[in-house]
C-alpha cells in the first residue's frame, strides 16, 4: 500500500483481475457440479463444489484488500442495489437488445430471464437496506428461486413461474 492506505494502480488494477477469474471459476465449478450431479458423479460432484469453495475463499481474500468489504452492512447492501440497478437500467437492456438484432433466441431468452429477476432483487435489496439501517435483519425466512430463469419470491412460489412456466415444485427454497 502506498501512504494514507491507497493501492498502488497496476496492483489494484491485477487484484480486480483476480477477484474477477476466481469469482468466474467458483461459479463454472459449481454449474459442473450441478452437471456432474444430475449424471450420477456424486464424487466428482463433491470435488467441482470442494474447489469451488477455495476459489470462493480467494475471490473474498482479493475482495478484502481491495476494501470492499464494509463494516456497515448498509454499504455492502448498497453494492448490490448498485449491481442490480446496472443490469436493470443499462446492462441487460442493451444485452437483450443485441440478441434480439442477431437473431439469437437462446441469448434473448436468457438475458431476458436474469432481466427479470434483477428487478426483484433490486427490491428486496432495497428494502434489506432500509431495515439494516434500523438495525433490523430481513423479514424473509424462506426465499424461493425458479432454476430456470432465477425468478425470486418470499413465502411460497406461486403455482406456475410468471416468467417462465416452471412448476412451483421446480422452486429451490433457502430458509433459515
Amino acid at each position: 500500500m502506498l501512504g494514507g492506505g491507497r493501492m498502488r494502480e497496476m496492483t489494484k488494477k491485477f487484484l480486480e483481475d483476480a477477484f474477477a477469474g476466481e469469482s468466474m471459476a467458483h461459479m463454472k465449478y459449481l454449474i459442473f457440479a450441478d452437471e456432474a450431479e444430475q449424471r450420477g458423479l456424486k464424487k466428482l460432484a463433491n470435488l467441482f463444489r470442494a474447489i469451488a469453495y477455495a476459489e470462493f475463499v480467494h475471490a473474498r481474500n482479493h475482495y478484502r484488500e481491495l476494501g470492499k468489504i464494509y463494516r456497515e452492512m448498509a454499504e455492502n447492501v448498497q453494492q448490490c442495489i448498485d449491481g442490480e440497478t446496472f443490469e436493470i437500467e443499462e446492462m441487460y437492456p442493451v444485452y437483450n437488445t443485441v440478441a434480439q438484432f442477431q437473431q439469437e433466441k437462446g441469448a434473448e431468452r436468457s438475458t431476458k430471464f436474469a432481466w427479470e429477476a434483477e428487478k426483484i432483487h433490486a427490491e428486496m435489496y432495497k428494502k434489506a437496506k432500509e431495515l439494516v439501517e434500523k438495525g433490523e435483519d430481513y423479514p424473509a425466512e424462506k426465499v424461493y428461486i425458479c432454476p430456470v430463469c432465477g425468478h425470486t419470491v418470499e413465502g411460497e412460489p406461486p403455482e406456475k413461474c410468471p416468467v417462465c412456466g416452471a412448476p412451483r415444485s421446480a422452486y429451490r427454497e433457502f430458509s433459515v
